[in-house]
């Protein structure tokens, strides 16, 4: 029985039975007796049989394995590899089926490959998730047909494998090397010069060439009889707290994720780099209710508990509720602290509505709001128009474009910095108004 459920008919059987077919067929009206339909039929059978030896006389023929991360990240192409090894003693040719999880809608997923006697392939395949969650992977089919190419043999391999996706971890890898190696420009990161300088005192040193006259200790100097220089630090363990909107507004999806997990994504981002800057990262989730409140630290676990509490945040798809998140604020957050508002204002009136609140946070904390870009009314923009529709579709596009920046000169009139991005640019930007912050002594 199990080898008839991994029997599959191969690419030749059906020509060739309809090529025997066709000889009785032709022998019956022509006459000349049955000898060569005969001998075709016992070369045809004799065929199939040695082609189930080929394929069956070894238990296990094949070895594969899907491997793949533990975890996914969110919105970035994971890379998934399937290898492959033969243990036949003639080449079989390949089709894998991989069965991906069914949030990725892809049914178009078969690769095909020869193998050697002995030879092993692995192949390469990356997917990208747009949505956190458990996600449920089946098992690798791989079909294997022999030289005959009668008959295909069915291998199973990774059956059934759960892999949850997080936020992403992989652009929180990539910036965390970035920030550490002092390679963010390479991004497009600015370079922003420092104004003024920091007073707070690390060390005494030996002057080399290139110090600054100014940060002569001349008690040290006396003493040691030749030059010594007071040696300054950046001014560490700031609070910076990202606050993120849930609120429905948060939910228009942009290339299949949603402005959520953009904010969420950029928030991992920043509060690792906030970290390994010797600042604490805290975070606040909020919509009608707050959903998740994370003191600000730097403790050695901060940064896998954020990303847990980033994997298990949803939505309700409710109206947000600024005053809880500011009676929050001014009830936990007792420190002068810098927070990052990650939400979405579509038109003034829906800022104005929210802009009590926003004053009374930017009165105690240095608040920057960052809000989105609607990128498909900017094509719609940039399009030109032939007919008298797609002239008012114009026109009305240029006007929600027009309140985004009518709501940045609102927020500049009440002294809050503010960030209009592009989904994709969010972190980028994000990361650039925080060292902009740090050099300029903001926080």
């Amino acid at each position: 029985m199990k080898v008839l459920r991994d029997l599959y008919l191969g690419g030749r059987l059906f020509f060739i039975s309809a090529l025997i077919v066709l000889a009785f067929i032709i022998t019956f009206i022509f006459g000349g007796g049955y000898v060569i339909p005969k001998l075709l039929l016992f070369v045809f059978v004799l065929a199939q049989i040695t082609d189930v030896i080929l394929l069956f006389r070894v238990t296990r023929g094949l070895y594969g394995e899907r491997i793949c991360a533990d975890k996914l990240s969110n919105g970035d192409e994971n890379e998934i590899k399937i290898i492959l090894e033969s243990v036949y003693t003639f080449k079989i040719a390949l089709r894998v089926y991989d069965e991906i999880p069914h949030q990725f809608q892809r049914r178009d997923l078969e690769f095909k490959l020869v193998l050697e006697p002995g030879e092993r392939k692995t192949i390469h395949y990356s997917l990208r998730p747009v949505k956190r969650g458990e996600y449920s992977f089946g098992a690798v089919n791989v079909l294997v047909s022999s030289p005959l190419n009668l008959f295909s043999r069915r291998f199973r391999f990774s059956a059934d494998k759960n892999v949850p996706v997080y936020p992403s971890y992989i652009q929180m890898r990539k910036y965390e090397l970035m920030a550490i190696s002092h390679r963010l420009t390479d991004t497009g990161i600015k370079k922003i010069r420092r104004i003024g300088q920091n007073q707070e005192f690390e060390l005494i040193r030996e002057y080399v060439i290139g110090d600054d006259f100014r940060t002569v200790n001349w008690k040290a100097t006396a003493r040691k009889t030749h030059l010594m220089v007071n040696q300054y630090q950046d001014e560490r363990s700031q609070q910076v707290y990202s606050l993120i909107d849930k609120g429905r507004t948060m939910q228009m999806p942009f290339q299949g994720m949603s402005l959520l997990d953009y904010a969420i994504n950029a928030s991992l981002v920043i509060s690792n780099i906030a970290i390994k800057k010797f600042d604490k990262a805290g975070l606040i989730t909020f919509q009608d209710k707050i959903g998740a409140m994370l003191p600000a630290a730097r403790l050695n676990n901060q940064m896998a508990t954020i990303q847990q509490v980033l994997y298990n945040q949803k939505t309700a798809f409710l109206e947000s509720d600024y005053s809880v998140l500011y009676n929050t604020i001014r009830r936990k957050v007792s420190h002068r602290s810098l927070l990052l508002l990650f939400t979405n204002f579509e038109s003034i009136y829906s800022l104005q509505r929210q802009l009590p609140y926003l004053l009374n946070l930017a009165r105690t904390h240095l608040l920057i709001v960052i809000f989105f870009e609607n990128t498909e009314l900017k094509e719609m923009i940039e399009q030109p128009a032939i007919d008298l529709k797609q002239i008012y579709h114009k026109a009305i596009a240029e006007r929600f474009s027009y309140e985004k920046k009518l709501i940045v000169k609102e927020l500049q009139k009440h002294g809050i910095q503010s960030i209009l991005t592009a989904p994709e640019k969010l972190t980028i930007n994000t990361v650039n108004k925080y060292l902009e912050l740090k050099a300029r002594n903001l926080i």
